[in-house]
């Protein structure tokens, strides 16, 4: 049986170690943060390798990390049922289930926002 979150016999957590570092410009290290403070938002996150991405579940996915040409995508499962007044997502708003943050070089994103949302999935996901 394949270890959930494996990927040719590699853990998740170095794909996307890996991943980070063959960004290797502003958009890994975008990642990397943004990896950073989800874990310090839910330590018993789980670090999954889904659809060629990062993948961060508790009782279910948190949200996904993708990585392209000009910004890096965060995409929330559940994001329609979270809370959001700091406005942290701004894309995928038209669906009723995902939504995404974009994130721009030179672009920060609010710490303690970003982590509230985290915390928020996480409790949905374990009401389910």
């Amino acid at each position: 049986m394949k270890k959930s979150g494996a990927s040719q016999g590699q853990p998740a957590s170095e794909l996307i170690s890996k991943r980070i570092a063959d960004l290797g410009d502003w958009r890994g290290e975008t990642l990397s943060r943004m990896r950073k403070l989800i874990k310090e938002a839910d330590p018993d996150v789980v670090e999954e390798w889904k659809w060629m991405n990062p993948v961060w579940s508790h009782d279910g996915i948190i949200c996904t990390g993708e990585s392209y040409k000009n910004h890096v995508k965060l995409t929330f499962a559940e994001g329609a049922s979270l809370k959001d007044p700091a406005r942290l997502f701004n894309s995928s708003l038209d669906g009723n289930v995902r939504r995404a943050i974009d994130i721009h070089e030179g672009e920060d994103v609010d710490a303690s926002a970003f982590k509230a949302l985290v915390r928020q999935a996480v409790a949905l996901n374990a009401k389910s």
